[in-house]
């Protein structure tokens, strides 16, 4: 089973996306992250990435006669790669976009839920702008902003440092 049968669906999409920045949960950790999500499911869809090697386990203990799982998300699993993309089907590509639209909205619903929402006190932002560049000219775009955003992929958590999430569309524009 390719990465995009497996990510093609919108709670494992959550489940991998509570996963960005280098972290490592549990399930117990992951069913704080994702409340509304039944436990059942939850571990089915933990069980579908791991066997789908979207995600690890990275070390078990025995938590009052079960096993407790640490899972990570290994770099580069939680994305469809170009080969991939290029053999899925136009309503793959539709179901793909509409799984991470729904997890982009979930996620800015859970921050309007919290209660003390002040959108400039915490720098959230959401934006358009129309670009017009060849295909070099992109490339280059392209290049620059992962030169940046390198960096700062690569911080651990630390006094101060909230974990944020960037999303990115890029598509032509009609």
């Amino acid at each position: 089973m390719g990465s995009a049968d497996v990510l093609l669906h919108p709670v494992r999409l959550r489940i991998v996306q509570a996963f960005l920045g280098d972290r490592l949960l549990t399930t117990s950790d992951l069913r704080e992250q994702l409340p509304d999500v039944p436990v059942a499911t939850l571990y089915r869809h933990v069980a579908a990435l791991v066997a789908g090697d979207v995600l690890q386990v990275v070390s078990e203990r025995r938590v009052r006669g079960s096993v407790e799982r640490t899972y990570r998300l290994p770099v580069g699993a939680g994305s469809v790669g170009p080969e991939e993309a290029a053999t899925l089907s136009v309503e793959e590509h539709r179901q793909g976009f509409f799984a991470f639209v729904a997890g982009l909205l979930a996620d800015f619903d859970r921050y309007l839920e919290r209660g003390d929402v002040d959108l400039g006190r915490d720098l959230v932002g959401y934006r358009q702008a129309a670009l017009y560049l060849s295909d070099d000219e992109l490339r280059e775009l392209i290049t620059e902003l992962g030169a940046v955003l390198a960096p700062r992929l690569a911080n651990k958590p630390a006094g101060g440092r909230v974990r944020r999430i960037f999303s990115t569309v890029l598509m032509p524009g009609g």
